[in-house]
């Protein structure tokens, strides 16, 4: 009889327990010796002295000190007998390792994992010192080509660390120090797993899985045998040694992993079977099979994703952190914020090189959601050093991350690093004189080495005649955004794959801006605090918000924020979601050569008019939903081709043919059906097509009053997909010709809710078109928000209860309140004359 193994007595432990920090000054210990007798504080491992000091009540995170540039000490009593091996995955930043006080191990880079080897004699007290960052910050390296204002100060490019909590105006400035990975001690088991390195390759229609296993211990080669079962194929293994299993197992014609956009993210799988005297299983979790492929263009010039030999259009955000204390966040975090880019249409995150590699279970996550990952390499702005120390840490970072992260169908695009040459041209270098063999030579060749089936780039931006131009290669595209450009330059830019664009200050809901902020002003030190800024700028991303408002809105911020300042509010988060929206549909519109796009950032590191399309507390934002209703696999949107009219295009993304109904509604004054036309669509598996809308007719409208024969004949146009056999809306998408946000209307809006049997709903309507409908409800959020809705059609909105996050524990999770009331609230529209209220 197989007995299935516990984890415990396999996988190495975690020594997550019963630690203590203390800060001293800067060189005031020099051994654990020195330490002080009083003021330490409980620790949880893996977690940072910021993390302790937030679970003490000790952490303002609005003014923390300056972490970084004290030392700080943390110890654990460890227990045993005999000979034993310590794993510490990650230490930050410049650290020692001391047992009973004697230092065996010191560290400068965060970045990198180490093994101690150990004996244990009844019990010895475990000390790492984490050292102020000074004397690193002061040391001479090579002399830099160009100084970046990113990051304070700029030889932060001699030390291996991550930039948040270094970045002013981007995010508060809560310094990563402390044990920021698990740390854990090989299990004493017989059959202890020392490590496993899992790869996994297409040959033809086949997926082949290899694995090599070390264990602590050596075994009986002649009476112990090895299975590896991958989704019910089963393969021999053999032992190298003592020590050392290896082998394949082939999975004849493997269901492919595809993002979810695409297709079923399929897993397999995996276990180990041991037979011996003790006849083990072992389940070693799951594995996917893809393929992934750069598209050029047939210039050569462009940069798209073929997954699976399937074009794929990349749309998604750029990852900041589940949680900037900690570094981490728990599972429940990354599940609720993956189920939220996932549900809005993202089939891509990018984790930059400003940020830090994720843990294992974020890739997992990815696996299992069907989101491809862009990594940067953790290189951002800096000119880096080039002696062979430098190159050396590097070398074993690297291959530390991709040797971790080898297993995972997630990882789909390696980038050299954020924003470097760019930084450099801007400077006015030539490209002689900005190559870094750093991203040209080493980090490539890494790459090949361990992870020759994900792309690698130099760079993002990269590819251009400079680094940043839009219309060649990686771009970070500002134009609608910070550069304050109009709508019409998107198309004028000809972005072929943008890795960051669209940054807004993106204002959060109410309910956010009262339970994390209180009551606040809009020139309130608290919310200028949280709006982003760059570094010696005049002007901060409110602003740009705030030109949109008076070139798309016709408003005067100003003049709205003084006098009613929720309208204000209201407007700047519709005007958000209006532009993401119009951005991606020009991008995704058929006959675009744009292959992708991430929007700077996905979630806020602090409460407020973040970058974020998700707020510091877990609630989507206007910009999320904005999003969410132009990045769905099958989609209708829409493009004002001026003269030409509107041109309606429709995308499958799915691996089956799409039948439906294409209706076509022009409304006056929102309720009045002025023109109109249906008829049958079809389209191919992973295909667009574009209609135009003077065709669909059939008749002379002038749908953008572009002609201006007279007074506007219409105020809306409103395309709707069907499925033909149910009715169901598959997609819809609207088009105003005239954006301007001042006229208010009695839209006759009625809202009830009603109970079924998933919880709660909203049944809305209106008898004339309600712009940007949003839902406000202290105990619940809608599950779609800020949406259009046409006249005379009831929608029902379903209701998720408002999930808490108990952020503090040490299982910190989103619990939502079971208990909380009925649903009530308000209902308003951006261009109703007042809110409805329900409940």
């Amino acid at each position: 009889m197989t007995a299935v193994a516990s984890p415990h007595d396999l996988w190495p432990q975690p020594l997550d327990t019963g630690w203590q920090c203390v800060s001293t000054p800067a060189g005031a210990c020099a051994s654990p010796s020195d330490l002080p007798a009083q003021g330490w504080l409980a620790a949880q491992v893996p977690g940072t002295v910021a993390s302790a000091r937030r679970a003490a009540g000790l952490l303002d995170t609005a003014n923390p000190p300056p972490l970084a540039f004290d030392d700080h000490w943390y110890r654990l009593t460890l227990t045993g007998t005999g000979k034993r091996r310590l794993r510490l995955h990650g230490l930050a930043t410049l650290a020692e390792v001391w047992l009973d006080g004697i230092r065996l191990i010191e560290s400068d880079s965060m970045f990198v994992a180490h093994d101690l080897d150990i004996e244990l004699h009844g019990s010895a007290t475990l000390a790492l010192c984490f050292r102020s960052l000074t004397p690193a910050l002061a040391a001479k390296r090579s002399r830099a080509r160009w100084r970046p204002r990113l990051a304070t100060p700029p030889t932060l490019r001699n030390v291996r660390t991550t930039l948040l909590g270094h970045m002013p105006g981007w995010c508060p400035s809560v310094q990563a120090v402390g044990p920021w990975r698990p740390i854990e001690m090989l299990s004493d088991a017989p059959h202890a797993f020392d490590t496993i390195d899992l790869t996994n390759r297409l040959e033809d229609d086949d997926g082949v899985v290899s694995l090599t296993l070390h264990f602590v211990h050596p075994h009986d080669v002649d009476t112990c045998t090895a299975t590896l079962n991958c989704g019910g194929c089963v393969s021999s293994l053999q032992w190298n040694d003592a020590y050392t299993l290896t082998g394949s197992v082939r999975v004849p014609h493997a269901e492919r992993w595809w993002p979810h956009t695409h297709g079923e993210p399929t897993l397999y799988p995996l276990t180990l079977q041991l037979d011996d005297e003790h006849a083990i299983s072992q389940s070693l979790g799951f594995i996917g099979f893809r393929s992934i492929e750069v598209d050029r263009g047939a210039d050569g010039t462009g940069f798209a994703l073929r997954v699976n030999d399937t074009p794929v259009f990349c749309r998604g955000a750029c990852w900041t952190s589940a949680d900037l204390v900690t570094l981490t966040g728990t599972e429940a975090q990354l599940r609720h914020t993956f189920a939220l880019a996932r549900d809005a249409g993202m089939n891509m995150l990018r984790v930059g090189g400003t940020m830090v590699y994720e843990s294992d279970a974020f890739y997992a996550l990815a696996d299992e959601y069907g989101l491809l990952v862009w990594q940067d390499f953790a290189l951002a702005n800096f000119d880096y050093p080039t002696d062979a120390a430098f190159g050396a840490s590097i070398e074993r970072e690297a291959t530390q991350f991709l040797t971790r992260t080898r297993r995972f169908a997630s990882l789909a695009v390696l980038c050299g690093g954020s924003e470097v040459d760019q930084q450099a041209a801007m400077f006015g270098l030539p490209a002689s004189m900005r190559a870094q063999p750093l991203f040209t030579e080493q980090l490539p060749a890494i790459a090949a080495r361990e992870r020759a089936d994900v792309p690698y780039v130099s760079n993002s931006p990269s590819g251009g005649a400079w680094p940043f131009s839009t219309n060649e290669g990686i771009t970070h595209y500002y134009g609608v955004g910070a550069y304050q450009r109009p709508l019409d330059d998107v198309r004028r830019a000809q972005v072929r794959f943008a890795a960051e664009c669209l940054a807004f200050a993106n204002a959060p809901d109410d309910a956010t801006l009262h339970d994390a902020l209180g009551t606040i002003h809009l020139h309130d030190p608290r919310w200028k605090r949280a709006v982003p800024r760059d570094p010696g700028a005049g002007w901060d991303f409110d602003d740009v918000r705030d030109h949109y408002l008076q070139t798309l809105y016709g408003i005067e911020p100003a003049q709205l924020r003084y006098e009613d300042p929720e309208r204000y509010l209201d407007l700047s988060r519709a005007v958000v979601a209006d532009l993401m929206g119009d951005v991606f549909a020009e991008w995704r519109r058929a006959g675009s050569a744009c292959g992708g796009a991430l929007v700077w950032q996905l979630q806020d590191l602090q409460p407020g008019a973040g970058w974020g399309l998700i707020d510091a507390t877990g609630r989507p934002k206007s910009a999320l939903h904005g999003l969410a209703r132009t990045l769905q696999p099958i989609q209708v949107v829409m493009t004002d081709e001026g003269l030409n009219g509107l041109d309606i295009h429709l995308l499958n993304e799915r691996a089956e043919p799409l039948h439906a109904q294409l209706e076509l509604v022009c409304l006056r004054d929102g309720s009045v059906k002025v023109a109109s036309a249906s008829r049958a669509v079809e389209l191919a598996p992973h295909s667009a097509q574009r209609i135009g809308a003077a065709g669909h007719l059939g008749q002379f409208f002038d749908f953008t009053h572009a002609y201006r024969f007279g007074p506007r004949a219409h105020d809306v146009t409103i395309a709707t997909l069907r499925d033909p056999a149910s009715g169901k809306i598959v997609s819809e998408a609207v088009h105003l010709p005239e954006r301007r946000a001042r006229e208010r209307h009695d839209l006759g809006l009625t809202v009830r809710a009603e109970r079924t049997a998933d919880g709660w709903q909203l049944i809305i309507e209106a008898k004339r078109f309600a712009r940007f409908v949003h839902i406000i409800d202290t105990h619940y959020r809608a599950a779609h928000d800020w949406f259009h809705l046409p006249p005379n059609r009831p929608c029902a909105v379903p209701l998720i209860p408002v999930e808490k996050l108990v952020a503090h524990a040490s299982n910190a999770a989103f619990k939502a309140d079971a208990t909380c009331a009925a649903p009530a609230g308000e209902v308003r529209a951006i261009n109703a004359i007042s809110a409805t209220i329900y409940g």
